[in-house]
């Protein structure tokens, strides 16, 4: 049956349609998306199906149909799950800053001060000591000239001179709630030295090695004093302190309490002249010239107009002794000429240059276990680096060092450019000032002061002086001078006579003021037999004297290392702390155990991705993965993590980019 339609109403049908497919399109994909949710979902009136809209409007033929509401806005499709998670991350890192640094900006706002009220103040200026003259005081940070502002504070006032390993290891271990801690020191900053040698050829960059004495202070809420001590009245417990960088010869007084000296030392020059033409390697001042100089001479013999026999000298380097730094320094150099001479050189060839080192001893690394040495004389053979052992310089040059074998006397010379000086440790001005005023006979040793088992320097005060370091010497005994006194105060029965049981008595006492001793005495038993050369159960004079004989060569002077200070500083700390709480009980101070060294190991890097490690008892390596070990060692003994990232970026970068072989 045909129908009519009226021409007005096909525009209407054709948008019903349309709207009505529209709407259902969304739907069926959400329908797709979540079909549990929607599979008994009914459109609303005004959603309807397009068949039953098409129905509904072809129905009425005679009355126009009533037009229906407009169709309501399609929903927002659903974002997918990339797009939520990349937004919220994206709100997260902009707005957590944004609102960090208004957080920031509102708290420095709110709680901003003019200032410390104890800054605000101006004393009077308080002279006196022996020399008239001004007398100073911490207070966070600053340098006050006056007493009175710390007359409430109860804490014992420690001042220590130094900044270095022991320093700081003291400053690790004490309880800020009983001392008021003051650091004199012409460096504002801790080094760290075993990695000294790394920064010379631009392994390492020098800021990476250094961390500011201030922040390693500021757990204390001690300050730091940055000038030079010149001496110390022990009597008025006052160190004379002049001032540095342009306020030289202003001289003032810091009062103590406590004082710790861990100065360190200098190189000992052993009366060689010329030591002015040499270079030396215990600041990062020191680090900074040979870097310059190394680079300078580079530099000079790329040139056109440089001679050969010019190349020759400014090419080869003299390194004067055989320890740790200048094995490591030449390591460093030999990496240098493999690593990065052929691509920033191409002038110089790896043959032009000449590392001699030139040590007094048998052996280079002779502190070292002799498996050590032997493997760093054959890897150096083999890399070409001159090794000249049993020789001693004579003079030093401008140009050249002259030295002779102590063997045949034969004197000979080896010309340099950059020329090394590391070759034992003496005393600081300081130090020579400080042991010529203590009392005649307490002192005795020409390279350091002499402290007991306890680190206290003798000849001052009872428990108000230590040293540490490098700077100090624990002096050795002689047991055999006084062995007729030895038998006499422990033959109790009056036999002339140890037996066991005497013998015992006497090791323990030994034990007790050299700690160092203690292996040697393990096994007891075993060492009352080896001397009990009769069997007879009784050591008499003469056995006694061999046993204290062979005592006097066990105990011999700790090393001046790193690891050393470290162990001092941090056994005085902890003296001190505990010495607070018991001073005044005499059996309980009496209890506290000397100083005991235990060694640790001593490692060195001998380049090429190598190191030797000395463990101790004859445990020694040296090969794959020695250098990783080496640097876990000393990225473990850092004293920031600040210091730790600079290492590991360091290290990236110059296996990345190589070295920076930049001239400052």
């Amino acid at each position: 049956m045909l129908r009519l339609i009226h021409p007005q109403e096909q525009p209407t049908r054709a948008l019903f349609r349309a709207a009505a497919l529209g709407l259902q399109r969304p739907l069926l994909r959400t329908q797709r998306r979540f079909p549990t949710v929607l599979r008994n979902y009914t459109p609303s009136e005004g959603m309807q199906p397009a068949s039953k809209a098409y129905s509904t409007s072809t129905s009425s033929s005679q009355v126009s149909p009533r037009p229906p509401p407009p169709p309501s806005s399609p929903p927002k499709p659903i974002r997918s799950r990339l797009y939520r998670v990349s937004r919220a991350l994206l709100i997260t890192a902009v707005g957590v800053p944004l609102a960090g640094t208004l957080a920031w900006f509102s708290y420095d706002a709110l709680t901003g001060t003019e200032g410390d009220i104890l800054h605000k103040k101006h004393p009077r200026r308080v002279i006196g000591g022996p020399k008239n003259l001004v007398m100073t005081h911490g207070c966070k940070g600053s340098v006050m000239k006056a007493e009175e502002i710390h007359q409430d504070d109860t804490r014992q006032r420690l001042v220590i001179l130094g900044s270095g390993w022991g320093a700081v290891s003291v400053i690790n271990q004490l309880d800020p709630r009983k001392f008021h801690v003051t650091v004199v020191s012409p460096t504002n900053y801790f080094l760290f030295t075993p990695l000294l040698p790394s920064a010379t050829v631009g392994t390492l960059e020098l800021r990476s090695l250094i961390e500011p004495i201030r922040r390693l202070l500021s757990r204390l809420g001690g300050y730091y004093v940055e000038g030079r001590a010149e001496d110390v009245d022990f009597e008025s417990q006052l160190v004379e302190v002049s001032g540095i960088n342009g306020s030289e010869g202003r001289r003032f007084y810091v009062p103590y309490d406590k004082l710790v000296i861990a100065v360190g030392s200098e190189s000992m020059t052993h009366g060689v002249e010329g030591l002015e033409h040499c270079n030396f390697l215990k600041s990062i001042t020191d680090a900074r010239d040979i870097r310059r100089k190394v680079m300078e001479n580079f530099e000079k013999a790329s040139l056109p107009t440089t001679t050969d026999e010019e190349r020759r000298q400014l090419l080869s380097f003299v390194i004067c002794g055989g320890g740790p730094t200048g094995v490591e320094f030449a390591a460093e150099l030999y990496d240098f000429l493999n690593e990065d001479l052929v691509g920033y050189f191409p002038a110089i060839q790896p043959e032009d240059v000449q590392v001699n080192i030139i040590q007094s001893a048998e052996h280079i690394l002779n502190t070292y276990d002799m498996k050590i040495s032997e493997m760093t004389e054959a890897k150096f053979k083999r890399d070409h680096i001159n090794v000249v052992t049993n020789s001693r310089v004579v003079k030093v040059n401008p140009t050249s060092v002259l030295y002779k074998d102590k063997t045949t006397g034969k004197e000979m010379e080896a010309p340099f450019g950059v020329c090394l000086w590391s070759t034992g440790v003496g005393m600081t001005p300081l130090v020579k000032t400080l042991v010529a005023s203590l009392p005649k006979g307490s002192q005795s040793n020409k390279h350091a002061i002499e402290t007991d088992g306890f680190m206290r320097v003798i000849g001052t005060p009872e428990e108000t002086v230590y040293a540490i370091g490098d700077c100090a010497t624990i002096p050795q005994p002689h047991f055999v001078n006084g062995v007729m006194k030895i038998l006499q105060e422990n033959d109790t029965n009056g036999d002339n006579h140890l037996s066991y049981d005497e013998f015992r008595t006497l090791a323990d006492k030994i034990i007790a003021k050299h700690s160092v001793l203690k292996v040697f005495l393990t096994r007891l038993d075993d060492v009352f037999e080896k001397y009990d050369r009769d069997h007879n159960g009784k050591l008499d004079l003469e056995e006694i004297r061999a046993f204290l004989v062979d005592a006097e060569k066990q105990c011999t002077a700790l090393p001046a290392t790193a690891q050393v200070a470290n162990q001092q500083g941090g056994f005085v700390g902890q003296r001190i702390n505990t010495l607070h709480e018991i001073e005044s009980n005499a059996d309980a101070v009496a209890k506290l155990p000397p100083f005991d060294y235990k060694h640790l190991g001593s490692l060195a890097y001998i380049g090429g991705n190598d190191a030797v490690l000395d463990l101790g008892k004859g445990m020694v390596y040296g090969g794959i993965g020695s250098e990783y070990l080496w640097r876990s060692i000393y990225f473990s003994e850092q004293v920031s993590l600040r210091t730790r990232l600079l290492l590991l970026m360091d290290w990236s970068k110059r296996a990345i980019f190589g070295r920076d072989i930049s001239k400052f």
